[in-house]
């Protein structure tokens, strides 16, 4: 019987999934497996039996990941499986900004009197806002989530560009998609910025005063990637400086709340109940194929690797440097750690596997 622990609320699907040989709970110290949502796993506890952590969800910057692979743990992620919940997240963030919406609706909720329809008729002018069809939507990464925005955004009679430092071939594909060599281009050209790229040290405060210059008076910017991607107080001064027309940011903080061209939303992008259960089922998936199998697949750690059953008997082992094993298949990450499929028709020892000079973990799979 394998444990998963759960950090946060997930679906009954994920249960589901995993089926009769998981017991899965919210209290357990002896996990092979963690599903994760929100919680902050930096300073967790790490215990010995765990083998892979599964995020329901796309971002991971609550995991720290690249120290985990050192642990010989691996982590994944559901890219895509969320893809949708955000994109209509993202149509709704434009047209509550466009046409003001929201400032709109908390003016008519405080009228009084009985002659409120003549109250709306005089004063819904300070609210008139403006239509998103045939306006230039600059969409920044092209993923799962960000292609599903441009075909949205172009039903919506949207022209639409993008920028994606390492654009796929289906982005490539969505013909009506204008890609961009650089950032700056789609700052210049875009009436509206969406972002949809993963947050790193390197993209830190990536929108900040210097790109919002290079950016076209009144633009709208809406971030339902991850709050550290924006500077808010460069937000505020283009917003004093008419420079910004509005922020619609899905991650909030207190600098967010309560300030006129500032929309936030209480981290709404993936809260749909088929987005959740849609993370939930692949996160399950994930832990089931690496438990059972050795597959790796979304790990934001450690490349790929699936290996066809051939044998009678499986191992893993993660190790760094070189080892004096003869494996099956072999992958490396950007670290130089390496995960290994081993198979054999004899039972392979794992135990003594763990005790070779490089090896940082090793099991039996079947």
């Amino acid at each position: 019987m394998n444990n998963v622990l759960k950090l946060n609320s997930i679906s009954s699907l994920a249960i589901k999934t995993l089926g009769t040989n998981y017991t899965v709970t919210d209290d357990c110290s002896n996990p092979q497996a963690v599903l994760v949502r929100s919680a902050v796993m930096q300073d967790w506890d790490v215990p010995s039996s765990l083998l892979c952590v599964a995020r329901a969800g796309a971002g991971v910057n609550n995991i720290p990941f690249e120290d985990y692979a050192t642990k010989g743990i691996i982590v994944f992620n559901t890219p895509g499986a969320n893809a949708n919940a955000v994109k209509e997240l993202v149509v709704a963030s434009l047209i509550m900004a466009s046409r003001n919406l929201i400032a709109g609706a908390k003016w008519a909720q405080r009228l009084v009197g009985d002659d409120v329809k003549k109250q709306v008729e005089k004063g819904k002018s300070q609210f008139a806002g403006t239509e998103i069809s045939g306006k230039t939507i600059g969409i920044l990464g092209l993923g799962a989530i960000g292609r599903k925005v441009a075909t949205a955004a172009d039903a919506l009679g949207m022209k639409v560009v993008g920028y994606d430092p390492f654009v796929c071939e289906a982005a490539k594909a969505l013909d009506f998609v204008t890609i961009y060599d650089t950032m700056e281009e789609v700052f210049a050209t875009s009436d509206y910025i969406t972002i949809h790229i993963p947050y790193s040290k390197a993209t830190h405060h990536f929108i900040n005063a210097d790109s919002i210059a290079k950016m076209k008076d009144g633009v709208i910017i809406i971030n339902a990637a991850r709050g550290e991607l924006v500077s808010t107080d460069s937000i505020k001064s283009g917003i004093e400086e008419k420079k910004v027309r509005c922020y619609v940011t899905d991650f909030p903080d207190a600098d967010c709340l309560n300030y006129d061209g500032i929309i936030a939303l209480p981290h709404l992008g993936a809260s749909s109940a088929e987005a959740e259960e849609n993370c939930a089922e692949m996160a399950a998936q994930e832990i089931k194929l690496f438990v059972e199998e050795g597959t790796i697949k979304n790990s934001v750690n450690m490349p790929n690797i699936t290996v066809a059953k051939n044998k009678a008997h499986r191992a893993s082992v993660i190790f760094s440097g070189e080892i004096a094993i003869n494996v099956t298949a072999e992958v490396t990450n950007k670290a130089g750690i390496s995960y290994a499929i081993i198979e054999s028709d004899s039972v392979i020892d794992a135990d003594a596997l763990e005790k070779t000079a490089g090896v940082i973990k090793a099991r039996n799979i079947f």
